[in-house]
């Protein structure tokens, strides 16, 4: 965890391949699939509240927001190594973090996400963005890796590709960094989530 928050400090993200353990990923990957299955996903929409709407031209991914009350135990285990994130960076940079929320995300074949902030327009209680990527396998070629633009607050210039490999989690101030997931040629898979200030 050290490493990320030196990360944090350095350049407002982070990126650590290998931060949950396979078992565990492949195990969430498992209940989102199934979550699927079962047809609990929903299309992903852009905006909020009354503003809310599917626009296909922007991302086309399906969640399944996570409650905090029909936890599975491997939601559990994950939330709790998020909860010692959470007081982390509550301790280190004194963000007043007070909660998590987050969902299951499913990219189809195609899918993809354009540029965006993780912080609505008329709201600023996103602080830190957290995504676990859930894709054993994952080989180049097969797409949906995230773009995030280094300088906070720009859109343009220096960028990062992370692959979305399993088991990899990656950390960025909300309101700051532009990203976008570039399309991808299989399903992908992750948890994608936000602490959030009162």
């Amino acid at each position: 965890m050290l490493d990320l928050l030196n990360a944090m400090d350095l350049c407002g993200w982070a990126s650590k391949p290998g931060c949950i353990g396979d078992e565990e990923s492949l195990r969430l990957r498992t209940e989102c699939e199934k979550a699927s299955e079962r047809g609990e996903l929903k299309r992903a929409g852009v905006g909020r509240g009354m503003n809310l709407q599917v626009r296909e031209d922007i991302r086309g991914d399906h969640v399944l927001w996570l409650q905090n009350e029909e936890t599975s135990v491997q939601q559990a285990l994950y939330l709790a190594r998020l909860e010692l994130l959470r007081l982390a960076l509550n301790q280190r940079f004194f963000l007043g973090l007070f909660e998590y929320e987050g969902h299951f995300a499913i990219y189809p074949e195609g899918a993809f996400y354009k540029p965006h902030l993780d912080r609505h327009a008329d709201a600023a209680d996103r602080i830190v963005t957290t995504i676990l990527y859930l894709n054993p396998n994952w080989q180049p070629g097969d797409g949906g890796e995230l773009k995030l633009w280094t300088t906070a607050g720009e859109k343009t210039g220096e960028f990062i590709l992370i692959e979305p490999r399993l088991g990899t989690l990656v950390c960025f101030l909300s309101g700051d960094f532009w990203h976008e997931v570039l399309p991808t040629t299989k399903t992908r898979i992750s948890i994608t989530g936000w602490f959030r200030q009162r």
